[in-house]
């Protein structure tokens, strides 16, 4: 019953939003029409466009996102050629003509003579366009719901959990539609301004077709979105799908609690594959689907420098033993929310040169199935699907091929390939010299931030204009320029501006991406003050100049010479840069 509490609750929470600004104008259009004969079957025609869109989801997810991109595009012709009726009444009367006598007869075989009111059927159509361009714009929980759909089919559950999100948005937009009806009547009354009303209306709603056209519902006002309600929605779907608890530095590189090869007790787990948003790499895969063979699960996440430091061995096993009966199933948990996104992981994949299962658990179902609390982790499956060995944290590679061979024996192969593998990785995957680092990762959204220096802390959700500071102290890290600092990450708004750490390891990693997507940001960096030289990384040259092409880990800095305490500054020349974390090794 929750469940279906949070649902309707956030599609009330849906008008808090400010990507709901270019729908606003569409619903008000009928404010000062009768609610029953115009705004309710608009709000109408966006339910049923709401669960036509989710059924398409529930029953085919790939051509349903295509459909729905052409009605988008269908919508906005229709939005345009309403808004130049507003604007020209003329025009208005000559292209609906037919429409409005269609809905004239409709209205008249459905209502007493002589009502009055605004095209019902034309209402409607208004009302499945708003519905097509509104409902890319929804937060966290539609999602969750558009997920289940997808995943579990068509069901009476799924339909009435659609339902209460659609009745909850309808609910908010039907009290707005009813409180500008009254503000548009009392405003016709006391000013006689019905006409240019009308006319406001109209330009206010070629404003919005304008806005959608450009993608600002999707993009700009969706970011914004992002920072005002997500964090409430979120919240409501952590009540039923709690987050997954964020590694330490110490819990992601840990391997203490790894079990020794000796002994491969059955783990009192009973693990599953099911819930996995998209598979790259294969079909949907299943323990029943697996029995006979001995496989390797590894949640992993691709702007985890702990995780790509473990890949080369997982990548090397999976090669090696392919042909012995070893699966490998690699398991994509993000910790970012751009790491959500499919497209990104599918050409992290293949940068990666990963071609073995990949199962997107964007919803952490996997990851609550095994009970995971770490990047990386790796488990390793018998040929009965029971669970018989984990290794938490980069390290222990030796140890964990053992393992492998020691199932794959269990199973029946006895004629192992000679050796251990042997890894030459370069870039972010080469392993991490610990011995000298001490530096910990260092999260740059306040959510978990620590020892930022610069006066006056870090400013929650607001734009601040910050001052580098001088003398810092070993891990300590300040900004300078207008940054606007979120729950995640840092937004710099104007060029010039950047981030300063004090760090002691050999290598220096930042994730980075652009704020406006799609858009490269160019950076300088310098070390100690001077150009890096040699001991720039493989995403900035010798003289410190670089690119952010995406949104990624990048590593600026890969020591040759002895460690020591050193100070790092980042400066980026074009604005949109924006920063999430600092990791080491």
């Amino acid at each position: 019953m929750i469940l279906f509490v949070i649902a309707y609750l956030g599609g009330v929470l849906t008008i808090l939003s400010p990507c709901i600004l270019p729908v606003l104008p569409f619903v008000f259009a009928r404010g000062d029409q009768p609610f029953l004969r115009s705004g309710l079957p608009l709000l109408l025609g966006m339910v049923l466009t709401f669960a036509g869109v989710a059924s398409l989801a529930a029953v085919g997810g790939g051509w349903a996102v295509e459909a729905n991109q052409y009605g988008r595009l269908v919508a906005i012709v229709l939005m345009a050629l309403f808004g130049v009726t507003l604007l020209f009444p003329s025009l208005a009367e000559r292209l609906t003509r037919p429409l409005v006598g269609w809905g004239e007869r409709l209205s008249a075989s459905a209502s007493p003579a002589g009502g009055s009111g605004g095209s019902f059927v034309a209402s409607l159509l208004l009302g499945v366009a708003t519905g097509l361009l509104w409902a890319p714009c929804a937060g966290p929980i539609l999602g969750l719901l558009l997920t289940g759909a997808a995943l579990g089919g068509a069901s009476a559950r799924t339909s009435f959990l659609l339902l209460a999100y659609a009745a909850g948005a309808a609910t908010s937009l039907a009290a707005a539609l009813l409180i500008g009806g009254r503000v548009f009547q009392a405003m016709k009354k006391s000013l006689g301004a019905g006409e240019w009303i009308r006319r406001g209306i109209g330009v206010a709603l070629l404003c919005g077709v304008a806005a959608i056209a450009l993608g600002l519902d999707t993009g700009v006002l969706a970011r914004i979105s992002l920072s005002s309600t997500a964090s409430l929605e979120q919240s409501l779907v952590d009540r039923v799908r709690p987050p997954p608890p964020a590694p330490t530095p110490a819990a992601a590189n840990a391997s203490a609690s790894t079990k020794t090869a000796d002994a491969l007790p059955v783990e009192d787990l009973h693990p599953t594959l099911d819930g996995a948003v998209q598979w790259l790499n294969s079909e949907p895969l299943g323990f029943d689907k697996l029995r006979g063979k001995v496989v390797l699960v590894d949640f992993w996440t691709y702007s985890c420098i702990n995780c790509l430091r473990s890949l080369p061995y997982v990548r090397a096993w999976a090669q090696k033993y392919k042909d012995k009966g070893l699966v490998v199933i690699g398991v994509h948990a993000p910790e970012f929310a751009f790491e959500k996104d499919i497209d990104n992981v599918r050409k992290a994949v293949a940068d990666l040169k990963l071609d073995y299962p990949i199962a997107i658990d964007n919803d952490f179902k996997i990851w609550r199935s095994f009970k995971n609390q770490y990047w990386p982790a790796h488990f390793f499956i018998d040929t009965q699907g029971r669970v018989r060995h984990h290794q938490f944290g980069e390290g222990g590679d030796a140890e964990s091929e053992q393992v492998i061979q020691r199932l794959l024996a269990e199973a029946g192969h006895a004629d192992m390939p000679a050796g251990l593998v042997k890894v030459e990785a370069s870039g972010a995957q080469a392993a991490a010299d610990n011995a000298d680092t001490a530096s910990p990762e260092t999260y740059i959204g306040y959510d978990r931030a620590e020892n930022f220096a610069s006066a006056g802390g870090l400013k929650h959700d607001k734009l601040v204009n910050y001052a580098t500071h001088a003398g810092l102290a070993l891990n300590q890290w300040t900004l300078a320029g207008p940054w606007k600092v979120g729950l995640q990450s840092a937004v710099l708004t104007k060029p010039g501006g950047g981030i300063a750490y004090q760090f002691h390891a050999r290598d220096l990693h930042l994730v980075l991406g652009s704020a406006e997507e799609g858009k490269p940001v160019r950076f300088k960096v310098t070390i100690d003050g001077k150009p890096p030289g040699d001991d720039h990384g493989v995403d900035v040259d010798a003289e410190g100049n670089g690119t952010i092409t995406g949104q990624r880990l990048y590593q600026m800095v890969r020591q040759k010479g002895p460690v020591t305490d050193r100070r790092f500054d980042i400066r980026f020349l074009d604005p949109d840069a924006e920063a999430y974390s600092f990791t080491f090794g």
